[in-house]
């Protein structure tokens, strides 16, 4: 399809895929209306540092934001916070909003995100660390032990990339943290084995009780402590109980306009949805894997950001089929982790260094084909890997395990001759 020049685009989501896909519609041209809404309050802020150093109290709110209020007036972009879209009008092409106003559009771009799961049913009470709210009402919890000379104690349900976050932060102001998680290690979904225990023993070296294989079954508040009871009779206690269980794709208002939703907006290589003139970006759209075959829904930073450009060159007319490697990013106790790929599909894993050092380098080989990166302190090498998982051309074994490997080497000569270096 091809927007107009003068004519409108609705985004719907405010976060880095909204945001990205505003950016580029004005880097490409368009000249036309953009209309950027988000439910929440905030202006755009980088998500990422809720987690870490906003919930740490090592940044503010302030600087966190993606753009400075006047970039979008100067950008004409109209930012609506506060906006809840309730309905798509995918024929009369409209969409309505949660305060009686409707816009007409020629495109849309879904990129309304997801929302963290929640344990209601056993712990009502608990908060969530996923948005800037969250952190309004979660701060002074925090903070009132400290005032007292008391040691808080703060239970971490849910040992996840978000979850071993925010055990980090919170343990780094002070207070006791237990991660209770379900799966038999904790960072299953996104580490390999050996790499996830490594973080463990940070957690544990660091303070952090960890109890993996933790199936809860009951909890109870009393004097503003609360018990939480596993199914094997292990109990654990805490003032302050924070869920990190994952997040839900947003795809309640997708689903209602009738478009075809599988865990998230389903989308081809080009972004597009399955109605006319309607694309979907970022954490809520499940979208088709070019390197590894099948379909995914990556729920990453620069993923958003770079998936949200793409939506928006295609709502012009002139995109191309996406096909970025995922990468990715945790920092926990001052270790960051840069991950490139799906080092969690592999069946082998290729170390260089010390996993429990400053400095390492894992490949993640599937049947001696690179699919996945992890490091920390190599940030060249772990955007080569990157790269050459993009190229999916085929590694030599004996490269990718010598001891004096060079991966920004390999990438250079393999995009220059096509084949890969010699080791």
């Amino acid at each position: 399809m091809t927007v107009p020049r003068r004519g409108r685009i609705v985004i719907v989501g405010s976060g880095i895929a909204g945001v990205s896909a505003a950016r580029t519609l004005r880097k490409e041209g368009f000249a036309g209306s953009i209309v950027l809404t988000g439910a929440e309050r905030a202006q755009p802020y980088r998500r990422p540092m809720v987690s870490k150093e906003l919930l740490a109290g090592a940044a503010s709110a302030e600087r966190a934001r993606l753009e400075q209020p006047a970039f979008w007036a100067d950008m004409s972009i109209e930012l609506r916070t506060a906006t809840i879209a309730t309905h798509l009008d995918t024929v009369a092409a409209r969409v309505e909003f949660g305060d009686g106003s409707e816009l007409a559009y020629d495109g849309v771009v879904l990129a309304t995100g997801g929302r963290a799961k929640r344990l209601d049913h056993l712990v009502p009470e608990a908060y969530t660390v996923r948005q800037l709210a969250d952190l309004d009402a979660l701060r002074p919890v925090l903070g009132a032990a400290g005032k007292v000379g008391e040691t808080l104690s703060v239970l971490v349900i849910g040992g996840g990339l978000i979850g071993m976050e925010v055990a980090a932060a919170v343990r780094g102001s002070g207070a006791e943290v237990t991660v209770l998680e379900a799966a038999d290690r904790v960072l299953e979904r996104v580490l390999p084995g050996a790499i996830s225990a490594s973080y463990e023993r940070l957690h544990r070296d660091r303070g952090v009780g960890v109890h993996t294989g933790v199936r809860l079954v009951a909890a109870e508040t009393r004097d503003a402590v609360t018990t939480v009871s596993a199914e094997d009779g292990r109990s654990w206690r805490g003032d302050v109980v924070i869920v990190a269980v994952g997040m839900t794709p947003e795809t309640g208002l997708a689903q209602a306009a009738g478009l075809t939703v599988a865990d998230g907006v389903v989308v081809d290589e080009y972004c597009a949805a399955s109605a006319p003139a309607m694309f979907a970006a970022g954490d809520v759209a499940r979208f088709p894997n070019a390197i590894l075959g099948g379909t995914e829904r990556v729920e990453h930073w620069n993923h958003a950001q770079a998936h949200g450009s793409a939506a928006a060159r295609s709502v012009l007319g002139h995109g191309s089929p996406y096909r970025e490697v995922p990468w990715c990013w945790t920092s926990q106790f001052g270790r960051t982790l840069q991950i490139a790929g799906w080092p969690t599909r592999g069946d082998e894993l290729v170390v260089h260094g010390d996993l429990d050092g400053g400095s390492f380098l894992a490949l993640s080989l599937a049947q001696d084909r690179l699919i996945g990166a992890l490091g920390v302190g190599r940030p060249k090498d772990v955007r080569a890997a990157q790269d050459l998982i993009g190229d999916g051309a085929p590694l030599p074994r004996d490269l990718l395990g010598a001891d004096d490997l060079d991966l920004v080497a390999a990438a250079a000569t393999l995009r220059s001759t096509g084949a890969p270096a010699a080791s």
